[in-house]
């Protein structure tokens, strides 16, 4: 028969695999949540706008900005293709879970898009990036852990 030190030694080994996989499974669906946000950037920084139309530097093609309000026109593409997402944290020495899944802009004109500037009213996109993917991310965290 097993010593009860032994079975204990036993359900702390099982619970803690338990919890390595649940904390797995968490930073697997940060890395889905990360891309759900990613696919509400894209979705949301494309198509067309309604402000007015301005000529293309060095070039004589046009292209329409966005009016105040809406979100970014685009010109060159370079907002809408370079963002950073991270999934950061893990398992904690306390055997919690936390996990942060966000995306970042790369581009040093994003925050005067957002916020707008002393010449430029504000061309609003996070709010609406985050309320296209909270569905998605919420369905994703609702998903019951193996």
């Amino acid at each position: 028969m097993s010593s009860t030190s032994e079975i204990g030694t036993a359900l702390h080994i099982a619970v803690d695999r338990v919890v390595q996989n649940v904390g797995n499974q968490v930073v697997s669906r940060g890395t889905r949540a990360v891309n759900a946000i990613r696919n509400a950037e894209l979705d949301v920084l494309k198509g067309s706008r309604s402000g007015k139309v301005y000529k293309k530097p060095f070039s004589r093609a046009t292209y329409r900005a966005s009016a105040p309000g809406e979100p970014p026109a685009r010109r060159t593409g370079a907002l809408r293709l370079n963002w950073n997402g991270a999934v950061k944290g893990g398992i904690t020495s306390g055997n919690e879970v936390k996990i942060t899944a966000e995306l970042q802009s790369n581009q040093n004109y994003s925050g005067y898009l957002e916020d707008g500037a002393p010449h430029m009213a504000a061309r609003p996109y996070k709010d609406k990036i985050i309320e296209k993917a909270t569905p998605e991310i919420e369905a994703i965290y609702s998903e019951p852990y193996g």
